[in-house]
Order: C-alpha cells, then sequence, then structure tokens
C-alpha cells in the first residue's frame, strides 16, 4: 500500500491533498458530500480583522476554461471566527489551517495574533495575493520589500507554521518567493488567482461590478505548473501547488514541478467529491508505478 503521508514544516498531512481557500467555505459545508477525515488539510475562507460585506455583485463569471469571481474578501472578521467558527471546525481530523489577510499591516499583525492563540490551528496562510480587494492584498504581494516586510511583521507574532500565498501578477516569482523567505516565511503556496476581465457584447459592459477579477480553474494550469516549478528551484522551503488541479493527473504534476502538497480550488465547485477521488488517483499512480510513497513524487521530474 502507498504511503500517501507528507510532512512539511510542522505539519503531519495525511496525504498531499488539501482544499484552497475561498473555494471550501470552513469545511462544514462539505461533510454531506466527502469524509472530511480523509483530507490532507482544509485551508479555510479568509479571515480578517473586522467584517467585510465584500464586493457588489456581480462578482462571479464563467469563462471557457474557468471563471471570475471579485467575492473580495467577504467575512464577518476574527471575532466572530474565533468565538463561533473555530468551536465547529477544530475537532476536524485533519490538519485546518487559516488564510490570513489585511489591509494594512497592523490588520495582518492582529488576525494573526489572534488565530496564534488557537490550539487546533497549527499553520496561517498570509493571502499576500488577492486582486479583489482595493487596498492590501495584492499590493503587498507584488512589491519584494513590501512582501518582505509584511512576512516577518507577522512571523514576530505567529509562532506556529507560516505560509505565504504569492500573487501570480509579477514579473518575477522567484524573486518574490526569495523575498518572504527573507521574511521568514516556513512555506509557500501558489499561485494564487491571474488577474482577468470579462465582457457583456451585448450589453458593452464588463460582467463583474469590479471591473477586473480573478480568473482560476484549468485556464491557469501551465501558468501555475510553471511557477511552482519556477519557485521550487529558487527556495529552499516546502512550496504548496495550486491553479487549475481538476484531477490525479493534474496533482501530481505539480508535484513532479515541486510541490510537496496541492490545494484544490476551482474544481470543488463542479464535484464537490473530486478530492477523494484525486487523493485515490495519487495511490493509483503509485502503485502502477511502483513508487512506495508519495514523497517520492516531489521534484521527480526528469530534465
Amino acid at each position: 500500500m502507498t504511503d500517501l503521508s507528507i510532512n512539511i514544516g510542522n505539519l503531519k498531512l495525511k496525504n498531499p491533498v488539501m482544499t484552497a481557500s475561498g473555494t471550501f467555505g470552513y469545511g462544514e459545508e462539505f461533510r454531506d458530500f466527502i469524509d472530511l477525515g480523509r483530507l490532507g488539510g482544509i485551508v479555510v475562507k479568509a479571515v480578517t480583522g473586522n467584517n467585510r460585506d465584500g464586493n457588489a455583485y456581480p462578482r462571479m463569471a464563467e469563462t471557457p476554461a474557468g471563471m471570475l469571481n471579485s467575492v473580495g474578501l467577504q467575512n464577518k472578521g476574527v471575532d466572530h471566527f474565533v468565538k463561533e467558527i473555530y468551536p465547529k471546525i477544530k475537532d476536524f481530523d485533519t490538519v485546518i489551517i487559516v488564510n490570513v489577510s489585511g489591509s494594512t499591516i497592523d490588520e495582518y499583525i492582529e488576525v494573526a495574533e489572534r488565530i496564534n492563540e488557537l490550539e487546533k490551528i497549527p499553520a496561517i496562510e498570509l493571502n499576500i495575493s488577492c486582486p479583489n480587494v482595493k487596498q492590501g492584498g495584492m499590493a503587498f504581494g507584488t512589491i519584494p520589500s513590501t512582501a518582505t516586510e509584511v512576512t516577518a511583521a507577522v512571523k514576530k507574532v505567529y509562532k506556529k507554521d507560516l505560509i505565504v500565498k504569492l500573487s501570480p501578477n509579477v514579473t518575477s516569482i522567484g524573486e518574490m518567493a526569495k523575498a518572504v523567505v527573507d521574511g521568514g516565511a516556513d512555506m509557500i503556496s501558489l499561485i494564487n488567482t491571474l488577474l482577468g476581465m470579462a465582457i457583456d457584447a451585448e450589453k458593452r459592459t464588463p460582467v463583474l461590478s469590479t471591473i477586473t477579477g480573478g480568473l482560476s480553474g484549468p485556464a491557469i494550469k501551465p501558468v501555475a505548473l510553471r511557477m511552482v516549478y519556477q519557485v521550487s528551484k529558487a527556495v529552499k522551503v516546502p512550496v504548496i501547488g495550486m491553479g487549475g488541479i481538476m484531477n490525479a493527473t493534474d496533482a501530481i504534476e505539480f508535484m513532479l514541478a515541486g510541490a510537496s502538497a496541492v490545494q484544490v480550488g476551482t474544481a470543488n465547485f463542479i464535484d464537490p467529491t473530486v478530492t477523494m477521488k484525486i487523493i485515490d488517483g495519487i495511490d493509483a499512480y503509485c502503485r502502477l508505478h511502483k513508487i512506495a510513497a508519495a514523497r517520492d513524487l516531489i521534484f521527480a521530474l526528469n530534465t
């Protein structure tokens, strides 16, 4: 039987398959469809300092090979998460990671400090890469010096594993990766959505209220694979890959490109059981190719 377990930082995952923030709610929403305990980990939706209503509707649009979203980090704030959400999810039999976002460094620090107090949250994913908010978010993730600054500020107050999520909307993804590692990142996850746009030709208007939004789904996979490969060569910390993963083959390709684990996002909207199929598919691939452990796939690329 294949050993699917993966150790990254201090995290011990049952397998390399995690869910991506913003596409899986807080996990509870999928309990009727899958066994949450089989997942390698769940990255819950973004948590900010205070309540955010998100952007105006419409804020979702289908594209031929993916989707655009401009939800805008809608959530009820860190107090609500700590008091109402955490008690409901803390005993899930998998690794729970909180996606932390903010508009200022002080807000990032505030949220990280609160999450640091939660015993059963072993890591946060620092979201410095969201293209759907007017301030903060992607601004921190597109300038190396500010990426280093916000990462270092959070690292001072957050004492568990710190994952930093990178934006693909940059000139050099390797440079950004080095910048957050310099700031103290224990791991890197990438890619977040690519900036895109949809237009209604009949109305001659943008489809999204924000005009632009984040593109996800199969269309972005080649870009994501390339960036995961480049970051895996540029830094020594573990890399978590995502971007257009729809099946087990996609996940395996990300691991071959250097990812120690993967996150599944948009595919959850199409098939809420897709993560289970991906886990089973990785196991089947390893057995077929006589690979004893899933970790042996990491950066096992013949070049």
